[in-house]
């Protein structure tokens, strides 16, 4: 993605969002797309729903589009990659959005938006190798396993990606601001000015959907958002983790709120051998609106968790050059001929290691805490 012109295309970014969100709100009430209130739904007014095709169409045209235009080799198959898997993600929501699909259509659209994503940019990396083109590629069963392996468990983490967000995506505004915050996040931290200049992007692109969703609602993201939005999630990730200086601790902390939340529920409900998949209101962020809480303060309840403890403990594992804290120490791995491959291990993966560690289980006990006290309130409300 080109380095020059970042604020204008932010900018161009936003604005087609917010457009496309405002002609979603007219489309809306001309089909009657409204989510009705419920005893599974956190708002008490008919809502129109599907404003997050313009997350989708603002990243296709300025996230996708660069690479497409401007790339060459494998920047050019990961754009093609991240629009085909978008565009199938997205559509499975529009249609479950107009008419409700089962669980299982929608996990099948869904594992295969990810295996498109994995293995286009995979295969066209392959002939650009160096190593491939000196020594020819010859796998084996042994490499075949583990690449098949490894191409199962990644396609499991999208997948998973996809549907937390479209979980948490139940009041006004959360899934939005939690989405901007890890764009900005990763876009801040990472050394690539192109990858800062995709987040940047991104995160314009949800901006321009939120003040039609936040702190009153106009209009819902929709599954045709959210999915789209768990996605482009994963693929931010990927791009942070997939780089020079990887930030794999910085991607796993940063998505910590909306990670635990979804991860504790699911298991919860698992363990109470509940039906795990089906509509249900047990998320903390529901509970929270079930005792009274609105919207807004919810939001800012998840929010305060983003700036009092996932960015302090961002800024302590990383250093002014966004390094990891650490010393560095080289040590030798493999030898090819007379040429000796190395590897940088160092104190900063375990500093990362620790912190990451730290902040999930600080967020799996806040989260039970959390939904105690809620179940206390709402006890106390019923039996004054």
């Amino acid at each position: 993605m080109p380095e020059s012109s970042a604020f204008p295309l932010a900018l161009a970014s936003m604005a087609v969002s917010a457009l496309t969100t405002w002609l979603s709100i007219r489309y809306a009430h001309r089909r009657a797309l409204f989510d009705l209130p419920g005893q599974r739904r956190s708002h008490s007014a008919p809502t129109p729903r599907g404003g997050g095709t313009g997350i989708v169409v603002a990243s296709l045209l300025f996230f996708c589009g660069p690479f497409l235009l401007t790339g060459h080799g494998p920047d050019r198959a990961f754009g093609l990659a991240v629009a085909f898997a978008l565009v199938l993600v997205a559509a499975v929501g529009w249609w479950d959005d107009h008419r409700p699909l089962s669980a299982r259509t929608r996990i099948l659209v869904h594992f295969a938006a990810a295996l498109v994503l994995l293995v286009i940019p995979a295969v066209a990396e392959i002939p650009a190798s160096p190593a491939v083109v000196a020594q020819g590629w010859k796998p084996g069963w042994m490499s075949f396993g583990v690449a098949l392996t490894l191409l199962a468990l990644l396609s499991v983490i999208v997948v998973w990606s996809i549907n937390l967000h479209n979980f948490m995506d139940g009041i006004n505004g959360i899934l939005a601001c939690q989405a901007i915050f890890v764009f900005v996040v990763l876009g801040a931290l990472t050394s690539s000015p192109g990858h800062q200049l995709s987040m940047w992007v991104l995160a314009a692109a949800t901006l321009g959907f939120l003040p039609f969703n936040f702190p009153r609602a106009r209009i819902f993201m929709g599954d045709v958002g959210s999915g789209a939005l768990g996605l482009l999630v994963a693929v931010a990730a990927g791009m942070s983790i997939n780089t020079t200086r990887p930030l794999v601790a910085p991607a796993l902390i940063a998505v910590s709120a909306f990670a635990v939340d979804a991860t504790c529920t699911l298991v919860s409900r698992m363990l109470r051998r509940r039906r795990w998949l089906s509509a249900h209101r047990e998320h903390l962020y529901q509970w929270m609106t079930r005792t009274g809480m609105s919207h807004t303060r919810v939001v800012l309840c998840y929010g305060l968790w983003n700036l009092l403890i996932v960015l302090p403990v961002l800024l302590w594992c990383v250093d002014g050059n966004n390094n990891f804290q650490g010393r560095q120490a080289t040590i030798p791995v493999v030898a090819h001929g007379n040429a000796e491959v190395s590897s940088l291990l160092d104190n900063r993966m375990w500093n990362g290691c620790a912190a990451t560690v730290a902040i999930y289980m600080l967020g799996v006990a806040v989260w039970i805490f959390g939904k105690r006290w809620c179940l206390k309130k709402i006890k106390d409300k019923a039996y004054p």
